[in-house]
């Protein structure tokens, strides 16, 4: 039996091949009819030339990005599966189903004092994801693993899931209250790639290993500012000292306020 990632890979080729423009057209159609994905911010239908382009379709009108200092936007149009407290070291990828966050992220130090937020994007979203406020982005560390699918059948099924999949964690420094925060960008089945528009070395469904690239000048964003993006649907957890105004079950889009930054911190935790 062939291996999520590598059936991933085979969609990924398949989702990238320009095909003649009738095919092209049809495959694209019963995307969109499939998922029920609506257009109205995007180029229109006949504009991508392949189904990766469709996948990865960028906004056409900008969106109103709810940002105040200790706002937090959503970084994505998805869905909110779980948010809570980190306790005892551990989160929930979904109810009944928690994990251990030092596992997830690949440190040692606790982190007593944050909190989680789950935002799952469906076949259907928007797939590109941004800076949740103003930051900096200190390091990435590239984890390999499996591509198990990250719905909710999956999450309810498989142990510490988001651990198992393949992920990128990104170590920020939140401008406004000097905090770090936690940003990771989880691999799914059927993702192709995620794409980091501020550092190309970071590669994802790849065949090496581990690697962590440390920035001794920082990546410096705005709120809203595009960090990369999925070539299909996945999920982004947020970790960070910050007071969520949204809860499971809740559909946000791309620079909704979802939180706010402690405005003093509680405890540093580099």
């Amino acid at each position: 039996m062939l291996s999520t990632n590598v059936i991933s890979r085979i969609f990924g080729r398949f989702a990238h091949t320009r095909f003649p423009k009738g095919m092209q057209y049809a495959i694209n159609r019963f995307y969109i009819d499939y998922f029920k994905i609506n257009l109205d911010e995007f180029e229109s239908l006949e504009s991508y030339p392949t189904l990766n382009a469709l996948f990865t379709r960028n906004l056409v009108k900008p969106r109103i990005l709810h940002t105040t200092p200790f706002n937090l936007i959503s970084p994505t149009d998805s869905l909110i599966t779980e948010s809570g407290s980190i306790t005892q070291q551990s989160a929930l990828q979904i109810k009944g189903k928690s994990y251990r966050v030092n596992d997830l992220l690949g440190i040692t130090h606790d982190l007593n004092r944050y909190s989680f937020l789950n935002l799952y994007l469906s076949p259907r979203d928007y797939h590109h994801y941004h800076a949740p406020c103003d930051l900096e982005i200190l390091e990435a560390k590239y984890f390999t693993g499996k591509l198990l699918p990250v719905n909710f059948a999956s999450l309810h099924k498989n142990e510490n899931l988001f651990i198992q999949n393949e992920r990128v964690v990104l170590k920020m420094r939140c401008k406004h209250n000097q905090s770090i925060m936690y940003y990771v960008a989880v691999g799914a089945l059927n993702v192709g790639k995620m794409q980091f528009l501020f550092d190309k070395r970071i590669q994802t469904n790849a065949k090496y290993g581990d690697c962590t690239y440390t920035y001794e000048k920082p990546i410096v964003l705005e709120a809203g500012d595009e960090i990369g993006f999925f070539e299909m649907g996945s999920t982004i957890v947020l970790i960070a000292q910050a007071n969520w105004k949204v809860k499971s079950g809740d559909v946000v889009k791309m620079g909704e306020q979802i939180g706010t930054l402690e405005s003093h911190i509680k405890e540093s935790m580099e």
